[in-house]
């Protein structure tokens, strides 16, 4: 394929690289922020709800309007409003200040902008890789490879802005990081064909389309129901960490460099799956990369040297790298171009809805019964679960590649 077929993959690679940098570097700062001016796990953990509530909130109820909307036009607007934003929090604290409330809420709108711009990103991907001439393997390990890599370099990125500046100038790098996404997407990709239909039925008939699929199918949502219970006790992690960085390393770089050995790792694992996911199981790789994801949890818990901990992030991220291109890859041969908004939103809602669960909940465990016994029991629980998806019957589809549904399907 030549170089203009290529171009719309690439640019659409590079705004999520981008947006997804900022994101992760945000997710260092603002935890980091909560704790050094609250010295509360609890009010972190409220924080980190409020940024993940309205993803669940987006998925169960945006999806059909992506699909109205179309997915370019609805990366580009949502990409602009969550600069916006993000931008705010650091202008309102360096102003007038910033309480609470309002980083709450701030946090909250900044989720609710966001969601869709990553749905409808999602949602371009496999016609940008359909005129580049990918495979659907070859795409969905490329994205996790652009994914996994901005943990890798956001994460460190904002432990050492942090150390150097402070909190707020990391905030700045996010909000400049949706502006410099939503031109790549404006300026590099164009509009699917499916974007030019006109919409002939109601929102509420679409969005209840994109149940009822979902629904239909047994193998996605088997893959759903396993993934949002698993997300649950990363959620637990999500907290944990950042409280594991500054009560036991004391530093915000050690936090950075934690979430970048995870990032490492599954950029390894996701490279892998992109070169050669097409020759494995596809049931293989994603019940035992779950399995070997928990060596992280038991490791933790023991609070050993970092360089310890960041070896067991690194396996326990070389394991998670070929996770979501596996799903991904799935979802894409199985969904109709015209329900990629609607499915993938309800998909995305009913994976994340357990995560704004977890992380609310997590500072008030941690200090209720330790940060050590919380490890312990969330990674006996993430192996429970998916020690219990080796043997689901349903996955067994996993392995059989039907033809791609058809735009009549839709």
């Amino acid at each position: 394929m030549n170089a203009r077929g290529r171009a719309p993959l690439l640019a659409l690679f590079a705004a999520n690289a981008v947006s997804l940098t900022g994101n992760v570097a945000a997710l260092v700062a603002i935890p980091w922020f909560v704790l050094q001016t609250t010295g509360s796990a609890t009010k972190t953990g409220i924080t980190a709800f409020a940024g993940l509530l309205p993803v669940v909130l987006s998925g169960l109820f945006g999806g059909a309007l992506v699909d109205r909307l179309g997915y370019r036009r609805t990366s580009i607007v949502a990409d602009v409003a969550s600069a916006v934003a993000v931008a705010a929090i650091p202008l309102l604290h360096s102003t007038v200040g910033l309480e609470f409330w309002q980083l709450v809420a701030l946090v909250f709108l900044g989720g609710l902008l966001d969601a869709p711009g990553g749905t409808a990103r999602a949602a371009l991907l496999p016609d940008v890789a359909a005129r580049a001439g990918w495979s659907f393997e070859r795409a969905t390990g490329a994205t996790a490879v652009v994914e996994r890599f901005s943990r890798l370099a956001g994460a460190p990125l904002a432990g050492v802005l942090i150390a150097a500046t402070g909190e707020t100038n990391v905030l700045w790098i996010d909000a400049g990081s949706f502006l410099v996404s939503a031109a790549l997407v404006a300026v590099g990709v164009p509009r699917p064909a499916v974007e030019r239909e006109a919409r002939k039925t109601s929102y509420r008939r679409e969005l209840r389309e994109g149940y009822a699929f979902l629904r239909a199918d047994r193998t996605l949502a088997v893959l759903v129901f396993i993934v949002s219970l698993t997300n649950l006790f990363d959620a637990v992690a999500m907290i944990a960490l950042p409280v594991l960085a500054h009560d036991v390393y004391e530093s915000a770089l050690s936090l950075g460099l934690m979430t970048a050995a995870g990032g490492a790792g599954s950029v390894l694992g996701a490279l892998a799956f992109a070169a050669i996911g097409h020759r494995l199981s596809r049931r293989a790789v994603f019940t035992w990369g779950f399995i070997l994801v928990t060596v992280s949890f038991p490791v933790a818990a023991f609070f050993p040297p970092l360089m310890v901990l960041l070896v067991a992030k690194t396996i326990s991220g070389l394991a998670s790298g070929p996770l979501n291109p596996v799903i991904d890859t799935v979802f894409m041969e199985r969904v109709p171009a015209g329900m990629r908004g609607r499915v993938f939103g309800v998909t995305q809602a009913a994976a994340w809805v357990a995560i704004p669960l977890g992380v609310l909940v997590a500072g008030a465990v941690i200090e209720a019964i330790g940060l050590r016994a919380t490890l312990l029991l969330s990674g006996a629980a993430y192996l429970t679960i998916t020690i219990g998806a080796r043997f689901s019957t349903a996955l067994r589809d996993l392995d059989r590649r039907p033809e791609l549904a058809s735009e009549e399907a839709a």
